[in-house]
């Protein structure tokens, strides 16, 4: 089943799959082959759909944001069978009052001096673009009645994608 969702609904969904996975494959070079893509956890997702992350300034992915702030996102949970890709656009920065806000103890397992450290950079990821996959019902049901389906020779109703029309 399709279902494109819009504005707040399609921020919301975002949301929740993004809260809902964390981790997720960032790539940049998105021109270049192949794509530079590394994973990288997200310490936050606000109200509008930003996607928020920590960085070393001394980082590949920084130099190449600032070449090119064209990013893309995939995040894939396949233990609840849902997943989503979003396309957006990158800014650094280095706000000791964000860095605060998002620190966390796992951080400084890469910065030796802590929040403090001058190499801590956050970025700022903006979507302009998303799809997402996602089960009506969950994993085990959705597997019972693909089975179901395979028995009985009908389509099975178990997911839902579409656009989020940010």
């Amino acid at each position: 089943m399709n279902e494109n969702l819009n504005n707040k609904e399609a921020v919301n969904k975002l949301i929740e799959l993004v809260k809902g996975i964390h981790i997720g494959i960032f790539c940049t070079e998105l021109t270049k082959t192949p794509i530079q893509s590394r994973p990288m956890s997200v310490e936050d997702v606000d109200d509008q759909g930003n996607l928020w992350f920590i960085s070393s300034a001394t980082s590949n992915k920084n130099f190449e944001i600032l070449k090119d702030d064209q990013v893309q996102l995939f995040f894939a949970n396949n233990s609840s069978s849902q997943y989503i890709s979003i396309y957006g656009h990158a800014t650094i920065y280095r706000d000791q009052e964000k860095i605060d806000e998002l620190w966390n103890p796992i951080a400084k397992a890469w910065f030796e001096e802590g929040q403090r450290d001058p190499n801590v950079t956050i970025i700022k990821v903006t979507p302009s673009d998303a799809y997402y996959w996602d089960t009506k019902d969950g994993k085990i049901i959705s597997l019972l009645k693909m089975a179901g389906s395979a028995l009985f020779g009908n389509n099975p109703d178990i997911g839902v994608e579409g656009k989020l029309n940010l």
